[in-house]
């Protein structure tokens, strides 16, 4: 059943009684790093435990050098005091905590001797010496103006500075040990150090452990040095010449018990913890852009994308953190009980959740979020990397797609079939066989010999054709493409700043470097129709495996030593990747059209990060026909569009396996309320068109696609409202019920928008109905979107 608002309407998805077998498929762990295996992250984790053990005695070894101090024009500068454990020595970090017009705080913290090059490299190596600073390039582009009308006062101890609307935001800095404790109206809402687990891995020299003949051995670390300087997993080895150098920061939001976003994972919409408590993983959460195949539910691990916005809610009180960096990263959480009556045994008491950030390489660079509402988060964080991209109006239709459709009699047939079973679609896609012998910007001569007569029966129809088109190019004698990026040196290069060589679906290719501007302006010149014949006006673009996939490189991805445009090292860059191969595709389809009648292009990812939802579409990759990965959609695309990503999907039916009859109708019932909504398939599953469901399947599935096209004003209405003000198209219940604590954790179910329409879809195997929570809004009762019986009152119907 459906209910809607007096404002809008409210849906509740079709039922029906059949029945599944999932198939039986499993990710391959050993192909990916756990904590303990990642140097970093088992090293930052051993330092919060050292320190954990050591009690109330623990004093963190940073400090801010009060005589460094200035607030001048809105940011406050100064020097960070590194004392090196057994000695009086000292490492210098440079400080700077800007105070925006938006009422958010930036804390930004490097390495002097790194920023001034200061350092040696190991092995000769042509890197840069700097901490990489580069992502706010491609991931900012705008909400950096900071406030000069801040206040000021400064003691032996700490200095405050007062910012925000009104000054109701407070930043209390205290000098030693160094921390930062931000308030909104003098209530603490988020804490920087204040466990004591600030870690910045300064630069020193390798010294040679091995006794040199007749000199006494060199004295033990004091450290554990054996992922310092070369670390090696899955048959590579990283030579690391710039040794150890991550960074890592405790952040706690007291009062907070549910922490949202960081995705991508396939795991609750409320995060779980990571190191002890009730149902908590033993993992961290980790963001490392991969090609994760045949991904499993109910885990951190790592996925395709990477956005580290994190999000803390209580009772009509929302804050946020993002921390700009785009090396691998990882995070824990912790939920603290805390009570102020020592003898109420935790019973009413409040939780802090406690989290610890750390990533391989970069700078500490923090932005700070004081709410109070989600809204008050969203919007300056999209300010700050920039609004969702409003759809042109085909895009928000239904997508047919499989890997592959054969021929282009294929697709003709396969077109004319939607429309003599009257079922409607907007766009259908080609995967990577439509090339010859896979080389992109080609055409298969014997499969698709004519394209263009293709197109022109799509297009008679008012449809778009979609191809897919990946940053790894053929390694292939007598392709000018490839002969191009060579001899134009704008591929990635290896360690010795040579071409980098690796393995993808055409066997031996090189990989576009996208950060290279004349890579982008190659690049571009690549999709002008007189370079690419067969595309037309409505030929659209997918950039698939853009993590990068490396199907030999460890972790399925590119060395981290690997050299990039001006020497930065993968490892630096790893995660901001994806987004700038499809800026590339984004700014190649308006450079191939006339700038007097340019029309939005509609680009799909795979890989992500912050800001790339300024350039299209993302989907949840290479999911399974299993009812537990309907399930999971829900919420892994409600963390996508909290995050800032609305245009988010998940393969409708699921990539691998072949769905039971009800599993694929239950699917389509709930991908019509997707934001992008694509039907994707394995090339050995079986062909699966809705129209090809069998009777009794092929009506609902029907009813479903007519549904959302009869909603499709209401979509376009959600998508501007994101493109202008950032507000997520799919919203959970405490985005639009903060003060109602029972939807705090719920994340099977959402509204649309702002338009009142509220969803559960059925996702459970032989379900015939759900249970549906309804906030307690008696001003504005519910109505059943289909037969306008009424429902009000807190609780499930």
């Amino acid at each position: 059943m459906a209910f809607h608002s007096l404002r809008a309407y409210l849906a509740l998805l079709f039922c029906l009684l059949l029945a599944v077998l999932d198939p039986v498929v499993a990710v391959k762990h050993e192909n990916f790093k756990t904590c303990e295996q990642s140097g970093f992250c088992k090293r930052n984790r051993a330092y919060a435990d050292r320190a954990t053990a050591i009690g109330s005695s623990w004093i963190s070894p940073y400090n801010l050098d009060p005589k460094s101090i200035s607030v001048k024009n809105g940011q406050l500068t100064g020097v960070v005091l590194k004392t090196l454990e057994g000695s009086r020595e000292t490492v210098r970090l440079p400080l700077t905590v800007s105070f925006l017009q938006s009422g958010v705080a930036r804390v930004t913290l490097d390495e002097e001797k790194r920023q001034k090059g200061e350092i040696e490299l190991r092995h000769g190596s042509p890197a840069r010496k700097e901490r990489y600073s580069g992502v706010q390039d491609w991931a900012i582009v705008g909400g950096l103006v900071v406030n000069k009308d801040v206040s000021s006062t400064r003691d032996e101890e700490k200095t405050v500075v007062q910012y925000g609307p009104g000054n109701s935001f407070k930043a209390i800095i205290k000098h030693a040990p160094f921390s930062i404790d931000f308030l909104r109206d003098d209530e603490i809402q988020i804490k920087f150090n204040a466990k004591g687990w600030l870690s910045m891995e300064h630069w020193r020299p390798k010294i040679d452990r091995e006794p040199k003949e007749g000199e006494p051995a060199p004295p033990e670390p004091a450290e554990d040095e054996s992922t310092w300087w070369e670390e090696s997993f899955g048959g590579n080895t990283d030579t690391k010449p710039k040794g150890p150098e991550s960074i890592g920061l405790d952040i706690t939001f007291p009062g907070y018990e549910h922490v949202y976003g960081v995705p991508e994972h396939a795991g609750p919409m409320s995060l779980k913890e990571t190191r002890g408590g009730t149902g908590a993983y033993d993992q961290p959460y980790r963001l490392y852009n991969s090609d994760v195949f045949e991904y499993e539910m109910d885990t951190p691990m790592t996925l395709y994308g990477a956005i580290p916005l994190m999000q803390a809610h209580r009772k009509d009180s929302t804050v946020g953190v993002f921390w700009l960096n785009a090396a691998e990263m990882w995070i824990d959480i912790v939920k603290a009980k805390v009570s102020n009556n020592p003898l109420s045994l935790g019973i009413g008491g409040t939780t802090d959740t406690q989290t610890h950030w750390f990533a391989e390489s970069g700078l500490l660079d923090v932005f700070v979020f004081l709410g109070p509402t989600p809204k008050d988060i969203i919007q300056p964080y999209n300010e700050l990397t920039g609004y969702s991209q409003l759809p042109q109006h085909f895009a928000l239709g239904y997508h047919q797609c499989r890997w592959n459709y054969v021929t282009d009699e294929d697709v003709k047939d396969v077109d004319r079939k939607f429309d003599k079973h009257k079922v409607p679609y907007d766009v259908i896609w080609l995967d990577i066989e439509y090339t010859e012998g896979k080389k992109y910007f080609t055409w298969d001569k014997d499969n698709f010999p004519d394209p263009l007569s293709m197109q022109k029966q799509l297009d008679s129809h008012g449809r778009k054709l979609v191809i897919i088109v990946d940053p790894h190019i053929k390694n292939e004698g007598n392709y000018p493409v490839v002969d191009a990026l060579k001899s134009q040196n704008l591929g990635i290069n290896n360690k010795e700043n040579n071409i980098f060589e690796g393995w993808c679906w055409p066997g031996s290719s090189y990989w576009i470097d996208a950060f290279n501007p004349s890579a982008l302006k190659w690049w571009k010149s690549l999709f002008a129709y007189v370079n690419f014949p067969g595309t037309t006006p409505s030929t659209f673009l997918w950039n698939d495996m853009n993590e990068p996939s490396v199907f030999n490189g460890p972790e399925t991805t590119m060395p981290k030593d690997n050299l990039h445009f001006d020497n930065w090292e993968h490892r630096d860059v790893h995660n901001v990747n994806g987004l700038t191969f499809v800026n590339a595709t984004y700014e190649a389809l308006l450079a191939r059209e006339d700038p007097k009648h340019a029309r939005r292009p509609f680009v799909l990812t795979r890989s992500f990060y912050a800001g790339s939802q300024r350039q299209g579409a993302m989907w949840t990759g290479d999911n399974l026909a299993s009812w537990d990965h309907l399930e999971a959609a829900i919420p892994m695309l409600l963390n996508q569009n909290i995050a800032g990503f609305s245009f988010s999907g998940a393969d409708v039916g699921g990539f691998f396996g072949n769905p039971s009859k009800e599993l694929q109708t239950r699917w389509y019932q709930a991908g019509a309320f997707y934001p992008f909504f694509r039907a994707h398939a394995h090339i050995d599953s079986r062909r699966r068109e809705p129209y090809l469901a069998a009777s009794g399947y092929v009506e609902p599935i029907t009813q479903a696609l007519r549904l959302r096209y009869s909603l499709l004003p209401a979509w376009y209405t959600a998508f501007h409202t994101a493109s202008t003000t950032g507000e997520p198209v799919m919203r959970p219940m405490w985005y639009v019920h903060p003060s109602d604590e029972a939807g705090f954790a719920l994340d099977d179910q959402f509204y649309v928008g702002d338009t009142g329409l509220l969803v559960k879809p059925v996702v459970k195997e032989g379900a015939t109905s759900v249970d549906l929570y309804l906030p307690h809004t008696p001003e504005t009762p519910y109505y059943d979107y289909f037969t306008f019986e009424k429902h009000a009152g807190a609780g499930k119907t």
